[in-house]
């Protein structure tokens, strides 16, 4: 009798176990029947590492007592998850171009290059053939609208940096919204060839919008395409943004135009497919810009809930959330005041970029200690301030963004010692990315994937097949 209760307490036991361990390592959702989707909202935090990711969400813990939105997703079981490889044809550190060419063209390119192979061949973009399939189609974000990430999904150019020409390309493709920075590529005053592609916009029946105040009076109209340019080249970083009570009124917020392109591309009944990406959370990591990286990726975030929103609602709308690379690896790393250093962010007013654009070599070391102090709430030492201003005799720093060889590696050295957060680099990395799904067509996500397959992955979840 013993031995009888003994293997059948055993067997109980396995039995437990077995039901236990299914339980707890169950990482994804419930697998569901394969589905087409009709829509597609695919959103890019351009040059986001995981340490952005992951600082992002405990600074929205710390600060207001919730996660992110994008790792609610996560917390919830309501995503596929997967993670990405981001090289390019001839590095395995890839530029934006590239990168996004690998996701608009199926084909990994050379850096630099906008969906042209090295033997100046050239590949189909996303955009173009899910619009010859009768989809709407149309790209928002906070730097110029001609710029890498967008341009990935719309065009073939053999130089990412050529913004003229592509935004002349935009016109003859018609692609039903555009909205972001970047209108000294349209107008006469600062073209190269002096043409003024606004007014060619309007004649071929675009709707041209240059503030918020005409984005939220518009009423969409699916028979006409928009074109949104709210600012020259990039949007400005939404920590300055917040300061600035006349300018947060005239440039709307990324989950704004994300929500107005949803509503312009939803009246289309065969469907749509949007790129969503914030281009300034890449800009804030080449420049090691804490206060402006993280407010970026909160804006971004706030997109995200727009675009789940809208898809929870919908059925037939797969998101895609990810980034076409990591950029200078950010981390919160160990120290005894870890947790204090990191929560000085809360109160930061103003962005590195704010602070370095505002001095001169005729500035003193007081009125820049006064600066950092207002800024971001920490105290520069007189040293610091010393050296610091050393570099605005000879401003010889290189890095992208940085047009005036402004001394961003210096104050982010220095910053920190105040907030915790250093940095591996001032560039891109190679590392994998995430990359997550929700909606139809999701199930079919594999837990690693190269960054062109999404190419191919995105046309089959849509039954689009060109």
């Amino acid at each position: 009798m013993q031995r009888r209760d003994l293997l059948k307490n055993s067997a109980l036991a396995l039995l437990g176990t077995t039901v236990w361990g299914s339980s707890s390592f169950t990482a994804s959702p419930k697998k569901q029947p394969s589905q087409t989707a009709k829509n597609i909202i695919f959103m890019v935090s351009d040059g986001m590492s995981t340490g952005t990711l992951n600082m992002t969400d405990l600074f929205l813990q710390r600060k207001e007592g919730r996660r992110s939105h994008w790792l609610s997703l996560y917390d919830e079981n309501k995503v596929r998850r997967a993670l990405m490889d981001t090289a390019s044809a001839n590095s395995l550190v890839t530029d934006s171009a590239a990168a996004s060419s690998s996701w608009g063209g199926g084909v990994r390119v050379p850096n630099g290059s906008l969906n042209v192979n090295a033997d100046g061949s050239f590949n189909k973009p996303i955009l173009q053939k899910f619009k010859e399939s009768g989809k709407s189609v149309g790209c928002v974000t906070t730097v110029p609208i001609t710029h890498a990430t967008p341009a990935g999904f719309c065009v073939n150019n053999h130089k990412r940096g050529d913004m003229n020409e592509i935004a002349s390309q935009y016109l003859g493709l018609r692609f039903d919204v555009m909205m972001g920075g970047g209108i000294e590529n349209f107008v006469s005053e600062k073209r190269k060839d002096k043409q003024n592609l606004l007014d060619q916009y309007r004649k071929n029946n675009y709707r041209v919008f240059t503030d918020n105040y005409q984005l939220s009076a518009y009423q969409s109209d699916a028979d006409q395409p928009v074109l949104g340019l709210f600012h020259e080249d990039g949007l400005p970083y939404q920590l300055d943004l917040q300061q600035n009570e006349t300018l947060r009124k005239e440039i709307p917020s990324l989950s704004k135009m994300t929500a107005a392109a949803i509503q312009q591309l939803s009246r289309n009944k065969n469907g749509f497919v949007l790129q969503v990406e914030s281009g300034k959370v890449d800009w804030a990591a080449h420049a090691n810009d804490i206060g402006a990286l993280i407010h970026e990726q909160v804006a971004f975030d706030d997109a995200v809930k727009v675009a789940v929103g809208f898809a929870e609602k919908d059925k037939n709308t797969l998101v895609v959330l990810t980034t076409d690379h990591g950029n200078a690896n950010p981390g919160l790393f160990y120290g005894s005041k870890a947790n204090d250093n990191f929560d000085r962010i809360f109160s930061f007013r103003h962005t590195n970029d704010w602070i370095l654009n505002g001095i001169t070599h005729q500035t003193s070391s007081k009125q820049l200690i006064e600066r950092v102090e207002y800024a971001q709430g920490w105290k520069l030492d007189d040293n610091e301030a010393k050296e610091l201003l050393k570099h605005y005799s000879s401003l010889d720093e290189s890095g992208v963004y940085n047009p005036r060889k402004l001394p961003f590696k210096y104050l982010a050295q220095v910053q920190e010692k105040y907030t915790s957060v250093g940095w591996g680099s001032m560039d891109h990395s190679a590392d994998y990315v995430e990359l997550a799904m929700y909606g139809p067509g999701s199930e079919k996500l594999q837990p690693f994937i190269k960054n062109y397959e999404l190419h191919n992955f995105l046309l089959k979840s849509a039954e689009v097949m060109i």
